[in-house]
């Protein structure tokens, strides 16, 4: 996949493109299906898959000083479009020349002007442009005007009359603890993304050596223990592993920055500054300060055991929808 953060840096192999536009925060199952439909339609003009996105997101413009809100940083969320099989991504930063687009000038400017579309899809409650005053079916009509298609995907709800798939719903599911749900909205795993950073080395000497990640950047999931499958993006143990994650402050040891520290199952090597994406698949219990190391090696034990046992029957890869998945409810 290419990836293109400026305008300027399009060139005439890169336009052309049917494009799907929007945040894609997640990348859950409702921008999947608009990915689809923008696959078909790029299968039958022959010409690439792409997907507009903004970085940073909009809200954070808009709302600097609230507290983290994105699902998936920009580097996770890169991968992830990769794996669905996009050939480009423009990744356009969101300033204040383009804040200051109207919705016509945006079609002008971004799409037939930049990227020189050729189809665009994009969900049914889309919005862009200065006060956000374009919708999907100004879309359309801009797309009359300047000769692209544009396909307008239906919003998407759970079977059985769940609830509407949305960012925010995850954001909910996860903070209640509540991975599965979450995983089935988005259609995978929710996996937090980024380098291994050197810690304190303390669960080494506990004979647990953990990867420690940053979260800081996104919306943190409940605090507490999860079973994970751990994809190793870099390096030479590149691959998928089975483990056990510790998300929060660390409360056993006085300290207060939000983190997640993994330690992976029947694996042994160094892992500092290799970019790892940990999937929560199921939720074991809460932070605790114990009475001693002993205690808290014998719960780190236990923990241990029951991430086996749970992700025993779980592919390594890939999300699955059946019972694999359900079972993990409990």
């Amino acid at each position: 996949m290419k990836r293109i953060t400026s305008l300027s840096r399009v060139t005439e192999a890169d336009r052309g493109a049917c494009t799907a536009i929007g945040n894609f925060d997640g990348v859950h199952r409702g921008h999947q299906a608009v990915l689809e439909l923008t696959r078909h339609a790029a299968k039958v003009r022959g010409a690439p898959l792409a997907v507009l996105t903004f970085e940073p997101h909009p809200r954070e413009v808009f709302r600097p000083d609230t507290a983290p809100f994105r699902l998936m940083n920009a580097e996770a969320k890169a991968h992830r479009l990769e794996k669905l099989g996009v050939d480009l991504l423009y990744e356009i930063p969101f300033d204040t020349a383009l804040f200051g687009l109207t919705d016509t000038a945006f079609c002008d400017t971004v799409l037939a002007q930049g990227l020189g579309v050729t189809g665009v899809t994009v969900g049914a409650d889309f919005c862009y442009g200065q006060g956000r005053k374009g919708n999907a079916e100004t879309l359309r009509a801009a797309g009359l005007h300047h000769g692209f298609d544009v396909t307008i995907a239906p919003l998407l709800g759970l079977e059985n009359g769940g609830e509407r798939v949305s960012s925010t719903a995850i954001r909910n599911a996860l903070r209640d603890g509540q991975p599965c749900r979450a995983g089935a909205m988005l259609g995978h795993w929710h996996r937090i993304e980024g380098p291994v950073l050197h810690g304190e080395k303390r669960g080494r000497g506990l004979g647990y050596p953990t990867a420690n990640m940053d979260i800081s950047a996104i919306h943190p999931p409940k605090f507490g223990v999860y079973a994970v499958l751990v994809e190793i993006v870099t390096g030479p143990h590149a691959g998928n592993y089975r483990g056990v994650a510790s998300m929060g402050i660390r409360p056993m040891f006085g300290e207060n920055t939000p983190n997640i520290e993994t330690y992976l199952l029947d694996f042994e090597g160094d892992l500092y500054d290799e970019h790892l994406s940990v999937g929560l698949v199921q939720y074991l219990r809460p932070e605790q300060k114990f009475d001693g190391l002993d205690a808290l090696i014998a719960q780190i034990r236990s923990d241990e055991q029951s991430a086996r046992e749970i992700l025993a029957d779980i592919p390594l890869a890939g999300f699955p929808l059946g019972h694999e998945a359900s079972k993990t409810h409990g």
